[in-house]
């Protein structure tokens, strides 16, 4: 049996005694995703993507600002200073709020976040959302477009938008959105907004998709346009409405060792007006679920980073207990 395959405990153990802490991240920017829940749910920084390109840090932890009103929000994400952003209780604003480079953001306990709008991140680096609530957005509620690079999103819990709940695009790069709970909306992750933007994209959008819970939502979990490879791993899926996951456009996407329960079409290669994409599957384990579709999976690039992946019946129990809010 391959270390891809043994329990998650026994990886665990595996990855310690060999001196790595759980939940680090190498040099090469290497996943350590095979420890239980309790440890798995706790990373310090991110894994995937977003630890390369010079990695994702985020803003200053020694300069910190707590905000509690709109005003106070708007001002502390759009202002250069490298900072933590603070947000306590669930504040209501109106449209999208701009986010400037090298910002941390995080709520203070469970129920803290935004409702009524989102969060723009355009033509910036260095961001890290975490620990907050999304609700009620009249667009997107984060929007990360125009090569806005180094992003990690994590431990959110995000539904009742308008649009898109994660939505990546225009160029975007070395993203990885991990250990978020999406329920109660119908579309969830785009990755590449349109068909005719391959000049932007191409070469763009990589994203590791990572430890999510996407319960009850309708489709885009996610869509991707363009990007090769895209990594979908570990994550849980629970009464999807239309698919799982979609490659088109000649995408490429590594879909492993998910959980499918009660998922009609898990992945499929073509939706709308789009061309089909490329898609490979490893190991998915799958519950009341259909078949998967896959395509031309020789065309999906290698992952770039080393990872040890959580063994794919245990990931419904990980994630279920360590996605949203209120876990780190």
């Amino acid at each position: 049996m391959s270390e891809l395959d043994v329990p998650a405990a026994a990886v665990s153990r595996r990855r310690l005694l060999g001196g790595a802490a759980a939940g680090a991240v190498g040099v090469a920017g290497a996943v350590l995703l095979g420890q239980g829940s309790a440890q798995a749910a706790f990373e310090t920084s991110p894994v995937g993507y977003a630890s390369m390109n010079g990695g994702t840090s985020g803003g200053s932890a020694s300069t910190v600002v707590t905000v509690s009103s709109a005003s106070a929000l708007q001002s502390a994400l759009s202002s250069g200073t490298s900072q933590t952003v603070r947000i306590n209780g669930l504040i209501s604003i109106s449209g999208m709020y701009n986010v400037a480079s090298n910002k941390t953001i995080i709520g203070v306990g469970s129920g803290s976040g935004i409702t009524g709008g989102g969060f723009n991140l355009s033509g910036v680096r260095n961001i890290i959302i975490r620990n907050l609530v999304f609700r009620n957005a009249n667009d997107d509620s984060i929007n990360v477009q125009t090569n806005t690079t180094n992003v990690w999103i994590d431990h959110n819990d995000l539904a009742s938008g308008y649009d898109g709940l994660i939505d990546i695009k225009r160029g975007s790069d070395f993203i990885t959105v991990s250990w978020n709970r999406l329920h109660n909306h119908d579309k969830s992750m785009l990755l590449g907004h349109d068909d005719g933007n391959a000049s932007q994209d191409l070469g763009h959008l990589r994203v590791t998709y990572v430890h999510n819970w996407f319960e009850g939502t309708g489709q885009r979990h996610p869509r991707v346009r363009f990007a090769n490879p895209v990594h979908v791993l570990n994550n849980y899926y629970s009464n999807i409405g239309s698919y799982g996951v979609c490659s088109t456009m000649n995408a490429g996407v590594f879909v492993e060792r998910n959980y499918f329960e009660n998922v009609g079409s898990p992945t499929i290669t073509q939706t709308g007006d789009s061309d089909p994409g490329n898609l490979k599957v490893l190991n998915n384990y799958k519950v009341n679920s259909g078949t998967e579709q896959v395509r031309n999976g020789a065309s999906v690039a290698a992952i770039p980073y080393s990872y040890t992946p959580q063994a794919n019946n245990t990931v419904k129990a990980t994630v279920t207990a360590g996605a949203g809010t209120g876990k780190i």
